[in-house]
């Protein structure tokens, strides 16, 4: 599964990699946007390495409760202060989904573009959540690359947050 934000213009990180564009339109209660609900519904979290390091820079406490596996062919291990919230898994897709699966985990988080769209490419994702911000970055990182095959979803809800954010659930029709 996937819930992730982007902007009007298709990106997840702006030309520099920013992600303060997200606060761009004023949330003052606070609201989670939906993620709660998304998130008591996943048991892992599976993300790449360039994932991972953004948000070990975040200025706050680790911001999850599910366990996370950082895919990477680069790192061998977590920094120390993650051991017990995060481990490295690499191999091709399939094999990182059984090692995963044998530790029993099954409603996977997706998280990250690399990530997502390698998982896409593999035709591994059931459901996207995609969230909708009102602003053009022209230019960044893109949510969606080209892939070798056609993917049909179908639109499952839409849901409107802030009377601007626009949140739309998909799931993968097989």
């Amino acid at each position: 599964m996937v819930f992730i934000a982007r902007s009007l213009d298709g990106y997840i990180a702006d030309k520099n990699g920013g992600l303060d564009w997200l606060q761009s339109i004023p949330n003052p209660d606070n609201l989670d946007l939906g993620y709660e609900k998304f998130i008591n519904r996943v048991n892992a979290i599976v993300m790449g390495r360039k994932t991972f390091d953004v948000v070990c820079s975040f200025d706050c406490d680790w911001p999850y409760n599910k366990h996370v596996f950082v895919i990477s062919n680069t790192l061998d291990s977590v920094p120390n202060e993650y051991k017990d919230k995060a481990e490295i898994i690499n191999g091709s897709l399939s094999e990182i989904i059984e090692k995963i699966n044998q530790k029993g985990f099954y409603n996977l988080y997706i998280d990250g573009g690399v990530t997502i769209q390698g998982f896409l490419e593999a035709d591994l994702i059931d459901e996207i959540i995609i969230t909708t911000i009102p602003i053009m970055l022209g230019g960044g990182t893109a949510l969606f690359s080209e892939l070798p095959n056609t993917l049909e979803f179908e639109h499952v809800e839409s849901k409107l947050f802030l009377n601007a954010i626009v949140q739309d659930c998909y799931r993968r029709k097989r």
